[in-house]
């Protein structure tokens, strides 16, 4: 299969995972020092309302990617989500969307409402692209998947164009 097969199977999954292809291109870097794969004291600054940051951005970003998460609660988890409700509802009923899920491998939070999220895409529990890194941001209180990495998935799978994606993927 191609790489390019892969991917729009992928993005079918939820018109989220090529997210994981947008390594470089969504602000991964060096992890810092404070970088961990244990959660933050609630009383860090970057704990989301009455939680803990990396476990909320975990819990958030495994259950955005996930085909068993209802597509109203996938818009819920992604910044802007309202405007990709379409896109992700499309995508949501590829066949490959049963496949599909996400394993976050670390969380380092960057600043109080932006964090860098390492992660594997699996499909059938098998990695299909490793080591990816995209961003999450708080957004009212709750962690979610940043549009930018998500419109940076979607570029890809448009063949890195931004021409023929949503509005809001083609400002700024």
């Amino acid at each position: 299969m191609t790489s390019h097969r892969h991917i729009s199977y992928l993005l079918g999954s939820c018109a989220l995972i090529g997210l994981a292809l947008t390594a470089t291109a969504c602000g991964g870097g060096s992890p810092s020092p404070s970088s961990t794969s244990k959660p933050p004291a609630a009383s860090s600054p970057a704990a989301g309302a009455g939680g803990n940051a990396v476990a909320e951005i975990t819990t958030n970003w495994e259950a955005f990617f996930s085909a068993k998460t209802p597509v109203s609660q996938r818009v819920s988890l992604l910044q802007d989500g309202p405007q990709f409700q379409s896109v992700i509802s499309a995508q949501a009923g590829s066949g490959l969307a049963s496949q599909a899920s996400a394993k976050v491998t670390n969380v380092t939070v960057t600043s109080p409402t932006q964090a860098t999220v390492k992660y594997d895409i699996l499909l059938n529990g098998t990695p299909a692209l490793t080591n990816q890194t995209g961003t999450a941001v708080l957004d009212n209180g709750t962690w979610k998947v940043g549009v930018t990495s998500f419109c940076s998935l979607l570029a890809l799978e448009n063949g890195g164009k931004v021409v023929g994606l949503p509005p809001a993927c083609q400002s700024g």
